[in-house]
């Protein structure tokens, strides 16, 4: 087990002030087990530095202009394959019980995809396992990191840290198909309002895909049509 997954879980979630107080954990955390080295780890370490010192409240407003308010930036892994179809329910509670027989207990509140609770769970299986499951979102954590460096965000660190830490290769065709959907500016309300609008639901043969057994057939078979054709170290907890 690796506590470095559940730091990067932590630098992930929704800025607290208890986030940055642990800020220099983290940062011994991911040193002590040197899973992410080189200019990853000195890019992390601007990351939490930009945590620990920055106003609050502008890292708060930050956070949820990137992930809360883009959906192409939405930290729920499910959101960039399946979208808004039936596939993702089951997928959901596939990955819920994937938790649960790990021994992590997954509140009503929480949704299974929402990657640093991923992370956190990954933090409690021996670290070759966990390696080989991270690597499985691997080209949607990619895409992800891609578009936070279109942005200059400094959180493009985190991401490149989780692809380290895989020791993943994403798959580019699959990266390519990601990055080909809109990514509106979260400023721009009505391509926000365009992004967001729900897809219309299909019935009858054909309108739903068929089921896969494990998680990277899950991850990797469905991905959402382009358009128009919220834990780290013990004392810190995730957004509610």
């Amino acid at each position: 087990m690796a506590r470095t997954f559940k730091a990067l879980s932590a630098l992930l979630t929704y800025p607290t002030a208890e986030l940055q107080a642990a800020a220099p954990e983290l940062r011994a955390v991911i040193a002590a087990e040197g899973l992410v080295s080189g200019a990853a780890r000195e890019a992390l370490d601007r990351l939490i530095a930009e945590i620990a010192t920055n106003d609050l409240l502008d890292l708060q407003e930050r956070y949820v202009l990137l992930f809360d308010r883009t959906r192409s930036l939405s930290l729920h892994l499910f959101e960039h394959v399946h979208g808004e179809s039936r596939d993702r329910g089951q997928a959901m509670i596939d990955l819920k019980a994937l938790y649960e027989a790990g021994g992590l207990t997954v509140s009503v509140a929480e949704l299974p995809d929402f990657l640093p609770l991923f992370l956190e769970y990954l933090s409690t299986r021996p670290v070759t396992e966990a390696c080989e499951l991270l690597g499985q979102p691997a080209h949607i954590v990619a895409a992800l990191a891609e578009r936070l460096k279109q942005r200059r965000s400094a959180y493009e660190a985190a991401f490149r840290a989780v692809l380290e830490v895989a020791k993943a290769r994403p798959n580019s065709a699959e990266t390519d198909a990601l990055l080909e959907a809109p990514d509106p500016d979260p400023l721009d309300l009505p391509a926000l309002d365009a992004a967001w609008e729900d897809e219309p639901v299909r019935f009858g043969p054909g309108a739903a895909s068929a089921c896969k057994d494990d998680l990277v057939a899950r991850i990797r078979a469905a991905r959402r049509p382009a358009r128009g054709a919220d834990r780290c170290t013990d004392s810190v907890s995730t957004r509610p």
